[in-house]
């Protein structure tokens, strides 16, 4: 009886992982439709937004928005944005998966393992969110009174942690 390629497995399996977490779309420039953008309307008034795959979550995709907001904002000299309005949709999900699983058995003096190997060529379950807003843009300290106003230096310290940028090649 040969032993059981557990290399093929553990190499299998790696590369399960790495499929599954190339879904999720990292902060970037937008391409091949998913990733961030913004453009100026006004002097200061811009529209944003975030495209993520289907295997982002929706609170990902909101949280990129911001976080573009607050880079917009910084970068055109400002401190703060208002958020004049903003909506997230969502369009079914239509992206390939691939999964790997492993299993095993005894009884006695036999034993088996096996391994399953399946894709998905769509998911019913999953959306792919599109996240959106107009942003004003300004100077000095931040409303206190207006909810829909944010520091954007708080913003980008706050969700730093959470934002994954590609892998550098």
């Amino acid at each position: 009886m040969q032993p059981f390629p557990f290399r093929a497995v553990l190499a299998a399996a790696g590369l399960a992982t790495l499929v599954a977490c190339a879904g999720v779309t990292p902060y970037q420039p937008a391409r091949k439709g998913y990733g961030y953008s913004a453009q100026m309307l006004e002097t200061n008034r811009y529209r944003v937004s975030f495209t993520g795959s289907s295997e982002t979550p929706r609170q990902t995709v909101e949280n990129y928005l911001l976080y573009q907001a607050a880079e917009v904002t910084l970068n055109s000299g400002n401190d703060y944005f208002i958020v004049a309005g903003s909506s997230t949709s969502a369009k079914p999900g239509s992206g390939p998966s691939f999964s790997v699983g492993v299993g095993g058995f005894g009884f006695g003096s036999h034993s088996g393992v096996g391994v399953g190997v399946g894709t998905e060529t769509g998911s019913r379950d999953k959306a792919e969110y599109t996240a959106q807003a107009e942003i004003l843009t300004f100077k000095g300290r931040k409303p206190a009174d207006n909810p829909q106003a944010f520091d954007a230096r708080e913003v980008k310290t706050n969700l730093e942690a959470q934002i994954v940028r590609p892998a550098t090649p």
